[in-house]
């Protein structure tokens, strides 16, 4: 595959993404504010979310080696976008419980197609650089992530919060990315060739593959973990944001993204120049969010929300681009898997451990924590050679 044939590629993928990002990002933006309405306080809300984030990608261990093993990325991908339809629905209900089935079944769709996409990206990356290839796909991934809060914003403040409306809407842009799938599925299937030349390959079971990769990925996996684990969860960003205004959440939420947009494509250029030292850098920002949000004043919540889409835009890219160099390409979706697991495990306790620390008001024991966190996710990523 030529250089111009894998950037149209990689932006075709960027732009599923885009419009995916903007019917489930803007129905995240207000989903944390909506269960507080409801009813949630902060640990339950972190736990939900939390445990979706898990959802999400512990299962994609499974469904990586799903990819690997039966070769089919393409109808993994689209069913997994296929069922971002999840999220309007929300708009149609007020049941605390059904809503919060249809957040997991949301993360669940991430879960399916997430380890097929990156496998196709990085195969079509191949001429062009995986940091650059993964940080365009993110650069184009945030615009939704800017487009679909920003509006659900407006319509919340036009409308004084008027949920359901700011659900619903978003089965327009749903629409349009179901359209995109099947134009991208006739352009580009039968131009990833490379990934078919490997069907005779069969995979060995899980913990076969596990101890045949090398070491500094092991190791690259837990320092990641440790790295989430201590990061405050974005939905208690947004919860924070809620108490102060219901519609400042997906404002913050825009915030977020926008500066997720403009970090991911940079650190994509910095990581193929420096490594894991750019890496080591967001391990080190990973301190600061957590401290501002609680101590828990509006402009401390703003700067976390922007610091935190720092951190974000590199995990989503440079994060990701680490484990395609690290792992063989035979094995790559079973990485991704692998590591998106560990990573989901992490969102998990995050969500617990801070929703706990907020309601229970422990401001202190949760910065010690947050701090001491990130110097063992530092020790850790150093001992990646």
């Amino acid at each position: 595959m030529v250089k111009i044939d894998a950037y149209k590629a990689i932006i075709v993928f960027g732009v599923i993404s885009l419009l995916a990002d903007t019917v489930y990002e803007g129905g995240r933006s207000i989903t944390p504010t909506y269960l507080k309405t409801l009813g949630g306080g902060a640990l339950i809300i972190g736990a939900i979310f939390g445990f979706s984030e898990f959802i999400n990608f512990f299962l994609r261990v499974f469904t990586g080696i799903i990819a690997d093993k039966t070769r089919g990325y393409w109808l993994l991908y689209i069913v997994g976008y296929v069922l971002i339809g999840t999220v309007p629905i929300i708009g149609l209900t007020n049941s605390f419980i059904l809503i919060s089935l249809l957040i997991v079944l949301e993360r669940l769709a991430k879960a399916i197609r997430s380890p097929a996409r990156d496998t196709l990206i990085s195969m079509v990356a191949k001429d062009v650089g995986s940091g650059k290839a993964f940080g365009l796909h993110e650069l184009m991934d945030q615009f939704g992530a800017i487009i679909g809060p920003g509006a659900i914003g407006l319509i919340m403040y036009y409308t004084i919060n008027n949920y359901s409306l700011a659900y619903l809407i978003l089965i327009f842009p749903y629409l349009i990315l179901v359209l995109t799938i099947i134009y991208q599925y006739t352009w580009l299937k039968n131009r990833v060739g490379d990934i078919y030349a490997l069907s005779s390959y069969k995979a060995p079971n899980i913990l076969e593959i596990f101890r045949g990769f090398p070491t500094s990925f092991k190791l690259y996996i837990i320092a990641v973990s440790i790295n989430v684990l201590g990061l405050i969860h974005w939905s208690l960003i947004l919860y924070k944001a809620s108490i102060i205004l219901p519609w400042i959440a997906p404002i913050t939420y825009l915030i977020m993204q926008s500066s997720d947009a403009v970090t991911a494509p940079i650190a994509g250029y910095l990581y193929d120049r420096y490594g894991k030292l750019i890496i080591g850098l967001s391990f080190i920002l990973s301190t600061i969010p957590s401290i501002l949000v609680l101590l828990s004043d509006l402009p401390g919540i703003i700067a976390a929300a922007f610091i935190f889409g720092i951190i974000l835009g590199m995990q989503e890219s440079i994060y990701r681009a680490a484990v395609s160099d690290i792992v063989p390409v035979e094995v790559r979706g079973t990485a991704y898997g692998i590591f998106n697991s560990l990573y989901g495990l992490g969102l998990l306790l995050s969500g617990i451990i801070y929703g706990t620390l907020i309601q229970l008001n422990q401001i202190n024991l949760g910065i010690v924590y947050g701090i001491l966190s990130q110097i063992i996710a530092i020790y850790m990523l150093n001992k990646v050679k």
